[in-house]
């Protein structure tokens, strides 16, 4: 099964919000007028596209007026186009060539950080690489624990200490235990916070100073879970997030539970930073790589096209 049929299968409620949604305001073979525009637009306000809707309906209403969209099908293509635009040119994954490279994933409780990582983990193994992951969440019970369970399911390596232990001292033992043991890849998971958390906001700095004592240029990336049934409220975390640490990705996690995928637009168009990954399911393999054109083609296909 290819990404599209994939993606197609796993986000399910988000196509049929956003696809299904079209369809049924078309149905009977309804014409073009100012009333299908307005039933769109609600359409597209209830999606969770944020302030992006009222761009989409300027531009759906401008190709109207000229002419442009005769029906279904042409609507289709205009949104199409328009959320590839809102896309934009997606920053390449980084090619992590240079090891160890650090990664340091950053969050809120509950945004699916914990099994972000363990996906990532379990992937850049598939890849040939060596990783290893640091338990770097000494503030939550059974943090390390959690994390140890899923690092053993993925087989990676894991550096951890006991509970209320120093985060930056957690971090220094990961990354001086993956250079010593020549992994490619060193992934510090942290403490779910909130910007308004200054301790812990004041803590990663910390754990980001510490680390570069052992490894100067560390950590290398920085990478912010959501969790995709947020929907808007995702996109105020990501904007207060971002405003405070030196984000340079993100992971859109949880889609495959929500209506609410049309955020991962709102996401970008609010941060302007790149979704490396969306997490689809509960397996190991259920992490995706996002690639602009498929997931808009993912969740505007209607239920009888396939790949």
């Amino acid at each position: 099964m290819g990404l599209f049929d994939r993606l197609k299968k796993r986000l399910t409620r988000t196509r049929s919000a956003i696809s299904d949604g079209i369809s049924s305001i078309f149905h009977g073979g309804r014409a073009m007028d100012q009333a299908l525009l307005d039933d769109l637009e609600e359409l597209l306000y209830t999606s969770d596209l944020g302030p992006l809707a009222a761009d989409l309906i300027d531009t759906l209403t401008r190709l109207h007026k000229r002419g442009e969209l005769k029906g279904e099908e042409d609507v289709r293509g205009a949104l199409r186009g328009r959320l590839l635009e809102n896309l934009g040119d997606q920053t390449p994954l980084p090619q992590m060539t240079q090891a160890p490279h650090v990664l340091l994933v950053v969050g809120v409780n509950g945004s699916g950080k914990t099994t972000s990582i363990a996906k990532l983990a379990y992937r850049f193994k598939s890849e040939g690489k060596s990783v290893l992951v640091g338990a770097c969440d000494t503030f939550r019970a059974a943090a390390a624990d959690q994390l140890e369970i899923w690092a053993d399911r993925a087989g990676v390596d894991l550096v951890r200490q006991g509970e209320g232990a120093d985060p930056a001292a957690v971090a220094f033992d990961a990354v001086d235990a993956g250079i010593s043991r020549g992994s490619d890849v060193i992934i510090l998971d942290t403490a779910g916070r909130l910007h308004t958390q200054k301790n812990l906001m004041q803590e990663l700095e910390k754990i980001q100073r510490v680390v570069r004592k052992r490894l100067p240029d560390a950590p290398h990336s920085v990478w912010l879970v959501l969790d995709g049934t947020n929907g808007q409220n995702a996109v105020q975390q990501a904007r207060l997030f971002t405003g405070t640490v030196d984000v340079s990705g993100l992971i859109v996690a949880k889609l495959d539970g929500t209506a609410r995928g049309g955020a991962v637009f709102s996401i970008t168009d609010a941060v302007g930073l790149p979704v490396f990954f969306v997490g689809t399911g509960e397996t190991m393999e259920d992490l995706e790589r996002f690639e602009p054109g498929t997931f808009v083609d993912a969740i505007l296909s209607t239920t009888l096209e396939s790949a």
